[in-house]
């Protein structure tokens, strides 16, 4: 099984698994067999020597763990080294791996008009992925059962059995609390788009978690992204609204309800006014331009109003030089700077990473935002990154936690039931 990234990166397992690297005991039986697990956790093959010093156990007590295992059906003994055309004399040494169809994980991207639900081995192979459309105007009712409506679907098309599900983590556009609840919003919007799926989910796995979409975005590029390696960071997801999962000294922030990130803030600062993420500010900006007659009035970007404004287009009508387009990015750069400034004044990140599908078109922006940053702040500026993990991020980073909650809880657990027979 190929290593997962989850397996080192301390921001991509904030949920209560705990942290990936230190798994408990299965079930209460020997703790040799949870060191031995943790060792093979994503190595591929290995030998008993190399169990032993691994896991820091005698040759003797490494043995008879990886035999309980491999009779637990968890490990798999392989064709030894000599028949694997590794060894030419002496004694051959057996050879075993913790196979990645051992288990599965469930992630799901439950925003406000979509829903996303992968299936991967521990390997972080995609087994089976649905993605549909949500009507934001469904009843909390309706919202649950179209949730379980494709997992039922996403899980029969993986070929997984329902046993063989380790964890389960959900991404959802709201606060969540540590109980996997949100709190009440005035709309009733919160509510909404986590309608109880700690409750309605419990059953699916050893570990379900519930997280805010910006936080699994923050777990997503610590684990696989712009942010490996580092220890204090913002995934700015920016597209509709601005939602920020904070990393600070390797922690993922949380708060009392869940509530670190959430941007309600900006309707207070002066020169953001709202939560709006730079989709809707980049076409608030086109308008704003051409309704103050500074752009021209037979110009591109007037033709396209005509067409409909949308940020993709204004971005793409940029990159062609056009200069009114042009300064609809540098005014887009000035209004994020000043969201950046904020972050960093509040979080002293090392970067700031801008993610979400509008990613992928950004970059422009960005360098307008650098050139007006650090003049904002007296702390050293942070980089401001675009993400490369595509519209996608949230799912990513539900599979990244899901993942570091198997090795430390759902596999642990699944040797335990088997040993329990």
């Amino acid at each position: 099984m190929p290593r997962s990234a989850a397996s080192d990166a301390p921001p991509a397992a904030p949920g209560a698994a705990g942290a990936p690297g230190a798994p408990g005991a299965p079930g209460g039986s020997r703790p040799s067999l949870g060191q031995v697990l943790d060792f093979a956790w994503g190595r591929g093959p290995f030998t008993a020597t190399e169990a032993m010093a691994g896991a820091s156990l005698t040759r003797s007590t490494t043995i008879d763990a990886i035999d309980t295992l491999v009779e637990a059906g968890v490990v798999r003994e392989l064709p030894n080294a000599r028949d694997a055309g590794q060894y030419s004399a002496g004694r051959p040494a057996r050879r075993f791996e913790l196979p990645s169809d051992v288990g599965a994980v469930i992630a799901i991207d439950a925003g406000d008009t979509h829903l996303g639900v992968t299936v991967t081995d521990l390997a972080r192979m995609p087994l089976a992925h649905r993605r549909t459309d949500l009507d934001r105007h469904h009843t909390v009712g309706q919202r649950r059962a179209v949730i379980l409506q494709h997992l039922d679907a996403a899980l029969a098309s993986s070929g997984a059995p329902r046993d063989r599900v380790l964890a389960l983590c959900a991404g959802v556009a709201a606060p969540v609390a540590r109980n996997g609840s949100s709190p009440p919003h005035p709309d009733g919007f919160w509510e909404r788009t986590n309608p109880g799926l700690a409750e309605l989910l419990a059953g699916w796995a050893p570990v379900v978690e519930i997280k805010n979409d910006a936080v699994l975005a923050a777990a997503a590029e610590g684990d696989l992204g712009e942010a490996v390696g580092c220890r204090d960071y913002i995934a700015l997801v920016a597209g509709e609204r601005f939602g920020a999962g904070a990393v600070v000294d390797g922690h993922i922030l949380h708060g009392a309800h869940g509530g670190v990130g959430e941007m309600v803030l900006f309707d207070h600062v002066r020169g953001v006014d709202s939560a709006d993420g730079l989709g809707p500010t980049i076409t608030r900006i086109a308008g704003e331009l051409l309704a103050s007659g500074d752009a021209a009035a037979d110009g591109a970007l007037a033709r396209l109003a005509a067409e409909g404004l949308t940020a993709d287009r204004v971005l793409a009508l940029a990159e062609t030089g056009d200069a009114d387009a042009s300064r609809v990015v540098r005014d887009t750069g000035a209004f994020l700077a000043r969201v950046v400034a904020v972050l960093g004044s509040t979080y002293d990140p090392e970067r700031v990473i801008v993610c979400g599908a509008i990613a992928e078109s950004i970059q422009p922006v960005l360098d307008a935002a650098r050139d007006v940053l650090r003049p904002l702040l007296d702390l050293p500026a942070p980089a401001i990154l675009r993400s490369k993990l595509g519209a996608d991020i949230v799912l990513a980073g539900a599979v990244s936690t899901a993942l570091a909650a198997a090795r430390t809880v759902g596999l642990p657990q699944l040797v335990a039931r088997r040993l329990q027979g």
